[in-house]
């Protein structure tokens, strides 16, 4: 074994779905997460920024529970460490938050102690972890994930965004739990709709694919789950029906919300008035909501240069404001 001092790692939010690919379409976003973790003589958390308040600060944390994970996969014992992070990723929104600190601790505790897991294997394990490969896919290897998980391996294939698709999504100021989202869902379906989310989910891979931006409206029609969830997410109905007359490509629930997700040509004239749309749409529905316009992240988790001696916060800020 080859241990490191310390490892930092960055790990992009996702959103999932796309709207007819439920558990099988995700997308990497340029809103982050960064985690350092070193070896340590007792286990310590430093947890930095508003969207980590409240979460445990001992070994019942997910972050060192996942790094265990990969110490015993390896065959490896390190109980004590230093774990540091700061998150521009809001909880429980749609956003991947949970994927995230999945795929952070993974990565990190793979390198710290010489990478002897492939990213296939930390997949699998992400995906056992999330119970679906979405989020997870998305945030290990960037850009667009499609994936099919059997409950022991997935299978997947990533999709080079195309360089004019931009993200906007509205975040509302209320968390919603991915368990209430997913128990208000039916668990049978009526054929039309299976054909109809099948179909669509086809459409929609296939033009992210062959960057037919055109052909995304069309596709991001969904009836698995956005309509029952619906209720849950006042003006999110509206949303999806109107926004592309006020210049989105398409609009989608982002994962289990309450975000919601609008695909932009990043060259169209009228982003303004669908940012003052989307926002307007929410206040009416008394939703306070922040909007933030996104890139899809091409690069998937990534390992920082570990040259760099300043503190960790220090350090995040001057990623955070680069």
């Amino acid at each position: 074994m080859s241990l490191r001092e310390k490892v930092t790692v960055k790990i992009p939010a996702s959103t999932a779905n796309l709207g007819p690919g439920f558990d099988t379409l995700g997308m990497a976003l340029s809103l982050y997460a960064w985690l350092e973790m070193k070896p340590a003589e007792q286990t310590t958390f430093h947890l930095h920024g508003n969207h980590l308040t409240g979460l445990p600060t001992d070994k019942s944390n997910l972050i060192y529970e996942v790094a265990q994970m990969v110490f015993n996969e390896a065959g490896v014992s390190l109980p004590e460490l230093e774990i540091s992070m700061y998150s521009d990723i809001p909880l429980t929104r749609g956003l991947g938050s949970s994927a995230s600190a999945i795929v952070g601790a993974l990565a990190a505790a793979n390198v710290l102690i010489g990478a002897p897991l492939s990213d296939a294997k930390l997949l699998d394990m992400a995906t056992s972890l999330e119970k679906h490969p979405d989020n997870v896919g998305a945030s290990l290897y960037g850009g667009i994930i499609t994936a099919a998980w059997n409950g022991q391996q997935v299978d997947h294939i990533r999709i080079e965004p195309h360089q004019d698709l931009q993200a906007l999504v509205i975040v509302p100021e209320f968390q919603l739990s991915t368990s209430k989202a997913r128990n208000v869902i039916p668990e049978q379906f009526g054929m039309s709709d299976v054909v109809h989310n099948i179909s669509r989910s086809s459409l929609l891979v296939a033009a992210l694919a062959s960057g037919r931006l055109d052909m995304i409206q069309k596709a991001m029609s969904d009836r698995i789950h956005q309509p029952y969830r619906a209720s849950l997410v006042p003006g999110m109905a509206e949303i999806l029906e109107h926004a592309v007359d006020h210049g989105a490509l398409g609009a989608a629930l982002s994962g289990a919300g309450p975000t919601v997700l609008t695909l932009v040509d990043r060259h169209d004239t009228r982003k303004e008035g669908l940012e003052q749309y989307l926002l307007d749409t929410m206040e009416r529905e008394g939703i306070s909501a922040s909007a933030l316009w996104l890139d899809p992240d091409l690069d998937g988790v990534t390992v920082l240069p570990d040259q760099d001696e300043r503190p960790f916060l220090d350090r995040i800020k001057g990623e955070v404001n680069a």
